[in-house]
């Protein structure tokens, strides 16, 4: 039944009680009430001798008549004259003296509304509740873990591509679930939990789920957060309820997304703490320490913030085992895309590969949206098949934002965007070892970008020289450099170039040692290692002021060094930098094909040569 369904069925119940209560009120009255006479015409009666009996209240007489049918007249007295006993006694009158109730009176104009304003009110508020995702006053402590049993959660090993390693450490969980007697027969047992790291949208949940389906075991799943309450006490009760109920289905897969929310270090929140907080971790890590491994329940978790848990949860014996679950290389990226087309109708003549080469730094979840972008791409333009430049255009999309061709620009901003990509391709076609330019544009795209120049890497680098990140800072620059060859003076479209650029070199002198000067001495913290480089909070400032000045001094000097690297290119291929930028112009876009002319008319630069 809806939401809306029941709630109509619990309001016409109450309706329906109140129209009763209404309805027998009514009734009982006019049992009660027959007639009602004068107080002259009721002693006209009982001096007639007509009235055989007679009941005295607070507030009226009733007299029954001496008739075969014995019909009840009620005469409303408020002042009963002292004399009525002894005339009563002398004609023969039975009577006597009650005390009329008013209990019923009281509840019917009391306490009735009352219940029916209650009821009203906890109908309005069990419902709010249940929008918010609140529950009941009696589920407060309740855990509100999501149940999956056998064959529920959908997702096999098969569905999950890209990460073999952490899907080989994650079989050995399955197979203990599956016969947990095997491994306790030399001694061992299995990691009571396993922690599952690694940056947004690599698979985490998806590996979790994996195992449940493949073990076929009920699958508890729920977030950290939502252990966390206002009321002290309550996160600690439902970390209790969760371990209860998942003893009770075991063998059972208990998984905790986003454990930071739950497990960050004590201490971390200032003085004093957060009592809420950390009673729900000590309980955490007391129902870690109680459970046997040997019912058949184990405990995964995942979080992109390992670095902030706290030391005791991570210890051995609680989360024995850090399963990484990263970005995919280009293998990797290959397998998920073979996964996610089996969903779409691709073109014949679309090669994955080239697809995956296109996509470097990509997690599972990137490419699932990649690929479904470019089949609404091909749908929009009334396709039959989803075609590698589909795949092309919903990259830039992602990584760009939106074309906006009605952003128009006028005929100055256009040469100077032009001059600007033009220099960033030049430059990254003379030096050796830059990823070779894809495609350049002069069609705004995204919040502020008035052009692009997109690269592609032939393969994936994990490790980079300081030659490289000095090429690398050129090319970004070649736009600026471009502008102040051709028109001698300096835009703000360089913008995002110098911030990039910046931060490369400031690494490069802080975090990677490479001036020699400043000594292989790390004076920066490393960053957060799975959330795109996002800086902790910056702490104390632990070198001198005049270590500081050297470090800026170097930066300004690489920075320096990697301009005039990209004027001196720019100015001896200035006849090559005008002929691209002619052509740009003209047709806006320029592809691979396009840029062959251009990059076969370019005298590369050697290696170690300088500028």
């Amino acid at each position: 039944m809806s939401m809306g369904n029941q709630t109509r069925f619990n309001i016409g119940y109450v309706i329906f009680a109140v129209l009763a209560i209404l309805t027998l009120q009514q009734a009982w009255r006019e049992a009660q009430t027959v007639e009602v006479v004068p107080y002259s015409e009721f002693e006209k009666l009982l001096a007639g001798g007509k009235i055989s009996e007679v009941v005295v209240s607070d507030q009226r007489m009733t007299g029954k008549l001496k008739t075969p049918d014995g019909t009840r007249t009620t005469v409303v007295a408020n002042i009963v004259e002292p004399a009525l006993a002894e005339r009563l006694a002398r004609h023969g009158v039975q009577y006597s003296r009650v005390y009329e109730s008013t209990i019923v009176r009281d509840l019917l104009s009391w306490v009735v509304p009352a219940l029916v304003f209650f009821g009203v009110w906890m109908l309005l508020a069990r419902r709010f509740a249940n929008q918010q995702g609140l529950g009941g006053f009696m589920s407060i402590g309740k855990s509100r873990a999501k149940v999956y049993m056998e064959k529920s959660t959908g997702v096999t090993f098969a569905d999950v591509a890209g990460v073999d390693e952490a899907k080989a450490e994650l079989q050995e969980v399955v197979e203990f679930l599956k016969d947990p007697g095997r491994y306790g027969r030399l001694g061992a047992r299995v990691p009571r939990g396993i922690l599952l790291v690694g940056p947004p949208g690599t698979g985490k949940t998806l590996l979790a789920r994996a195992v449940a389906w493949e073990a076929g075991v009920a699958f508890f799943s729920i977030s950290g957060s939502e252990f966390v309450e206002m009321f002290v006490g309550v996160g600690a009760a439902r970390v209790r309820d969760l371990f209860e109920q998942a003893r009770g289905r075991a063998p059972a897969i208990i998984f905790i997304d986003e454990l930071d929310a739950l497990g960050r270090a004590r201490g971390s929140m200032g003085l004093g703490g957060h009592d809420e907080k950390e009673q729900t971790l000590n309980q955490l890590l007391s129902e870690l320490d109680g459970f046997d491994p040997g019912t058949g329940l184990v405990l995964l978790a995942a979080t992109n913030r390992p670095e902030i848990l706290d030391p005791a949860l991570l210890r051995a014996g609680r989360f024995d085992r850090q399963v990484l679950v990263d970005r995919p290389d280009r293998t990797g990226r290959i397998a998920i895309l073979n996964v996610h087309v089996r969903k779409i109708r691709l073109a014949p003549a679309v090669e994955v590969e080239k697809v995956a080469a296109l996509t470097p730094g990509f997690s599972g979840a990137d490419l699932a949206n990649l690929v479904n972008e470019a089949a609404l791409l091909a749908t929009r333009r009334g396709a039959d098949a989803v075609t590698l430049d589909d795949f092309t255009q919903a990259v830039e999309r992602i990584v760009a934002g939106l074309e906006k061709r009605n952003r128009l620009l006028n005929e100055t901003e256009r040469r100077v965007v032009a001059y600007h990509e033009m220099g960033h391709a030049l430059v990254a076609m003379a030096l050796p070892g830059a990823d070779p330019v894809h495609k350049i544009s002069i069609i705004p795209r995204g919040v502020g970008a008035l052009g692009y120049t997109i690269q592609r890497p032939t393969e994936d680098r994990f490790l980079m020289t300081r030659e490289e990140l000095e090429n690398k800072m050129a090319v970004l620059l070649g736009g600026r450099a471009a502008e102040e060859t051709v028109f001698g003076r300096l835009s703000t479209g360089a913008a995002d170039d110098l911030v990039k650029v910046t931060g490369i070199a400031r690494s490069m002198v802080m975090r990677y040692g490479m001036v020699k000067s400043l000594g292989n001495v790390a004076y920066e913290e490393e960053r957060t290692p799975f959330l795109g480089g996002i800086a902790a909070a910056p702490g104390p400032r632990e070198f001198s002021e005049e270590t500081a000045r050297e470090i800026d001094v170097a930066v300004r000097e690489i920075v320096g060094a990697a301009y005039d690297v990209a004027l001196g290119i720019l100015a001896r291929e200035r006849a090559t930098l005008e002929r691209g930028a002619t052509r740009l112009l003209e047709k806006e876009t320029l592809v691979e094909s396009d840029l062959a002319g251009l990059k076969a008319a370019i005298r590369p630069v050697a290696a170690g040569e300088s500028q």
